[in-house]
């Protein structure tokens, strides 16, 4: 499975460096210079060879200089060009509180009765805090929980499952929970 650890925003300046948004955490290594980076181009599949030459933080993203990239015109083709790594080549993390989001993506979600509401399809990284999207079994929209401990109360990686406590309202269960009656 293919990590994205950055996407190409946009040329900076006429000498062909890039802009690169950071999905990494350590960056130092795997944007270091001489690292060698798998990337591929939007809407293509083949992945293509890319030596970083030099890199400096700007602006809360990182400039890229890669060898064979000249020039602005050159720089503008990779727009959007995702840098990724091979799942395989991560170590699992030492907390056991800590997730990839590739070990999330793809689990059960499980409500407290034991049923399973449906399956994490990505986890969304906002301002707001960690979001996981949630494609429930049947019918009906993406749902959208946050990763808190008050409502993401177990995870279990072995056993492919996520068991959460969700407030009412937040499934688009709250007319089936409450005793409100319908207003006229």
């Amino acid at each position: 499975m293919e990590l994205v650890v950055g996407r190409v925003a946009k040329s900076h300046g006429v000498r062909g460096e890039l802009a690169v948004d950071v999905r990494t955490d350590a960056p130092e290594i795997r944007f270091a210079e001489g690292a060698i980076l798998q990337g591929r181009k939007p809407r293509e599949k083949k992945l293509h060879s890319y030596t970083v030459e030099a890199v400096r933080e700007h602006s809360g993203r990182l400039l890229l200089r890669l060898v064979g990239v000249d020039g602005r015109e050159a720089a503008d083709a990779l727009r959007g060009t995702l840098f990724v790594i091979d799942s395989a080549d991560v170590e699992p993390s030492e907390d056991p509180d800590e997730y990839y989001d590739h070990e999330l993506e793809g689990l059960d979600v499980r409500l407290p009765d034991g049923t399973i509401f449906g399956k994490v399809r990505e986890v969304l990284h906002t301002l707001g805090g960690e979001l996981l999207a949630v494609r429930p079994a049947g019918e009906g929209p993406e749902i959208l929980v946050p990763f808190v401990n008050a409502i993401v109360t177990t995870i279990s990686t072995a056993d492919g499952v996520i068991d959460i406590d969700p407030p009412v309202g937040l499934l688009n269960l709250a007319d089936a929970e409450t005793d409100t009656p319908p207003q006229a």
